[in-house]
């Protein structure tokens, strides 16, 4: 049955087009998933010093606030923080990273003087400034950590279907097209081969 197949020159010019698409397509993805997986690992350095960085923040921050409970108990601490009028906010956007977009976070009103705070210059004191001061560069550290792993888990995402993709054109589609293109040039010097020995057996028998 597969000798009955006759493929014509056409077909095999076409196959050889699509072989050298697929191996420039392969080619590029490749440096695609190797570029990526250097901005991940660029992330990454980022993402452990943010990390660190929170965990320093967070750290001093409490230790301020467990003198505060002391000095001006947990009541006047609490009630201190209700009269805070203006809330952080967060001004999310996005940025490009080799084709693939990730978020920029941005937190809004995170810095306060007395004034925005609230409280009141005659309210506060040196401790409750220094906790406030503390905390907010808390909420700093942890916008950019946010940022920072938000972006890795979509690049590791990128990475993981730019992978799939280049082993399917490496182990699976590009050996089956030249498979089938071997078959095709063997099929068809056969086939030359055949018309040849049928014009000799013509011209014999004339």
């Amino acid at each position: 049955m597969v000798l009955d197949i006759k493929p014509t020159r056409s077909e095999l010019l076409i196959l050889k087009r699509q072989i050298k698409l697929a191996k420039s397509g392969h080619s590029l993805l490749k440096k695609k998933r190797d570029g990526l997986i250097m901005e991940f690992f660029e992330l990454l350095k980022t993402a452990k010093s943010v990390r660190s960085e929170l965990a320093s923040a967070f750290s001093k921050a409490n230790e301020k606030i467990n003198i505060a409970r002391i000095i001006h108990t947990d009541l006047k601490l609490h009630s201190m923080s209700l009269a805070i009028k203006n809330t952080p906010s967060i001004k999310l956007e996005t940025k490009n990273i080799m084709g693939v977009r990730v978020p920029k976070i941005e937190g809004q009103k995170v810095r306060k003087g007395l004034k925005d705070r609230g409280i009141g210059a005659l309210g506060s004191t040196k401790l409750i400034d220094d906790v406030t001061t503390h905390y907010e560069d808390v909420v700093e550290k942890v916008i950019k950590v946010a940022e920072a792993e938000t972006a890795m888990k979509r690049l590791l995402s990128e990475i993981e279907k730019t992978k799939r993709r280049v082993n399917a054109l490496e182990f699976s589609r590009i050996p089956a097209m030249e498979e089938g293109r071997k078959f095709i040039t063997l099929r068809l010097e056969e086939m030359e081969r055949e018309n040849v020995f049928r014009l000799k057996r013509i011209k014999s028998s004339s």
